[in-house]
């Protein structure tokens, strides 16, 4: 992690002079109220069903209400959380969970062995709407003895209990929804979490109330607002005006001035990439497309012109810090490489290929920016390629129904760092995430999904990830670094998740 505050503290008297100026205190014990200038919408209030459950970038709200079932430190490793110890039997056949005593929902009752049990069933029901309902599908016939719980495994899944720290693996109130239904829950949402949710205004902020009874460390700020604030430049605007106390992803130049005007900066690799889907339509089903496509970009350098060096460039779905990641997969900026593919094919500068691609614009730093340069160095080698913009919520949309344009940029969360979660779901067809179909690819990851012997399924990820470079089915990019910018006096805990927790924040 790279800490920037040094240069704020030497000016922290005019910095003091200055933010006063502008109405943000800058020490935190004046806030009352913490303000928080997020980049993200939140479009539903449930984590477990619908698209909103599987994006990355809102389950740090959701973990302000909600707890998981295993919590994760910054670090992305597990510690306990709602379930104290979890694991297999000796021979693999059955889950062992033991439940935290002594937790209670936002409305005083008590969070039970029953409630883990129901949580866990509703995910696995097909018809329920979990988006990863076939993960939480390989365990069940359940059994409750006080807070101990035991389970089938009904298809052995390596990664059951790395998921109970991810996507959708919330812990909800099975009382509560069973008599409020669901749309009676998303009107009044109740976890049993760090904050209450006070208010929520649609499209425009929630606030957050602590919980007086959470079982965990008490958060420091007792309300906090986060503003939906998706352009970059607002959000800029909002930290710099002393609107919002913290905000997160904005241009590295915009990071590097403010931090050098008195606010706090702190940047720290994180588990999201920035990648490419290639969608197995119209042109992308030539390879000689799709590999010129690839060769044709100059990662490196797009990392440090346009993000200022704030990311890890990356070859594969995995990064260094991923448990798949193989250094001697490379995929090499070859210009000259691509223009002899793609006339092999039949296309030139004279005569180039042509297919939209899409991309959001502000919602990750420069993500607009780096499609225009990866437009840029296509044109060079004969790729016209037109850019289409869409909200982030259009991308969900379009990638569950497998309608994407053949090329389109997103940023992949995968906060367990395992292959299933990046090369796995991004790339097996039959995934609700995936748009590439390829049978021979398909053919080589299903039998990973239940591998019990851990070797040999990580380097079976690694020959998936090698065939994908080679095939060039997808284009990764780099990893990102997070930029995250606050008032002086408040210190923020960042998250290897890219999570920005309101309730590891506490005054400086």
């Amino acid at each position: 992690m790279t800490d920037f505050s040094r240069r704020g503290l030497l000016k922290l008297s005019a910095a003091t002079i200055a933010l006063a100026t502008t109405g943000l205190p800058a020490l935190a014990a004046g806030i009352d109220d913490l303000v928080i200038a997020n980049n993200v919408n939140l479009p539903s209030w449930n984590p477990t069903l619908g698209t909103s459950a599987v994006n990355p970038t809102i389950q740090g709200i959701y973990q302000s209400v909600f707890d998981m079932f295993i919590a994760q430190d910054t670090d992305l490793s597990q510690a306990p959380g709602i379930l104290t110890d979890w694991g297999w039997n000796a021979d693999q056949t059955k889950v062992e969970m033991t439940v935290r005593e002594g937790v209670t929902w936002h409305d005083g009752s008590p969070l039970t062995a029953e409630d883990v049990v129901w949580s866990l069933e509703r995910a696995a029901d097909p018809e329920g709407g979990n988006p990863i309902q076939f993960i939480w599908s390989t365990i069940g016939n359940f059994e409750v003895s006080g807070n101990q719980i035991t389970g089938d495994v009904l298809r052995f899944e390596p990664t059951i209990f790395k998921w109970m720290s991810f996507l959708t693996g919330y812990v909800l109130p099975k009382a509560y929804i069973e008599k409020n239904g669901q749309e009676g829950f998303e009107a009044a949402p109740i976890g049993s979490g760090p904050y209450v949710v006070d208010k929520y205004e649609r499209n425009a902020f929630i606030r957050l109330k602590a919980y007086d009874g959470y079982w965990g460390q008490a958060p420091e700020f007792k309300t906090v607002t986060i503003k939906f604030v998706t352009d970059a430049t607002a959000r800029v605007a909002e930290v710099e005006s002393g609107n919002a106390h913290v905000t997160l992803e904005m241009p590295s130049e915009e990071f590097d001035r403010l931090r050098a005007g008195g606010l706090v900066g702190v940047a720290q690799p994180i588990s999201d990439i920035g990648m490419i889907f290639f969608n197995d339509i119209d042109v992308m089903k030539d390879p000689n497309v799709r590999r010129a496509a690839v060769k044709a970009v100059n990662k490196q350098a797009i990392v440090d012109r346009l993000l200022s060096g704030y990311g890890v460039a990356i070859d594969t779905l995995q990064t260094p810090d991923y448990t798949a990641f193989d250094a001697s997969v490379t995929t090499p900026y070859d210009p000259e490489g691509a223009k002899e593919l793609l006339a092999a094919s039949g296309y030139s500068t004279d005569n180039p290929v042509r297919f939209t691609i899409q991309t959001t614009r502000g919602f990750k730093p420069k993500d607009y920016e780096v499609i225009q340069a990866i437009v840029g160095l296509w044109r060079k080698v004969g790729i016209e390629a037109e850019i289409e913009v869409y909200e982030i919520a259009k991308h969900y949309e379009l990638r569950a129904t497998d309608t994407l344009a053949p090329a389109a940029f997103y940023n992949w969360g995968n906060s367990i760092g395992d292959p299933t979660t990046s090369t796995g779901f991004a790339m097996f067809g039959p995934s609700p995430h995936s748009v590439w179909d390829g049978e021979d690819l398909v053919g080589m990851i299903a039998p990973l999904w239940g591998e019990a012997d851990e070797a040999k399924r990580i380097e079976g990820w690694k020959a998936v990830d090698r065939k994908i470079a080679d095939d060039a089915l997808v284009l990764p990019l780099f990893q990102y670094v997070q930029p995250i910018l606050h008032a002086p006096g408040v210190k923020v805990v960042p998250h290897a998740s890219g999570a920005l927790l309101p309730h590891l924040m506490t005054r400086s």
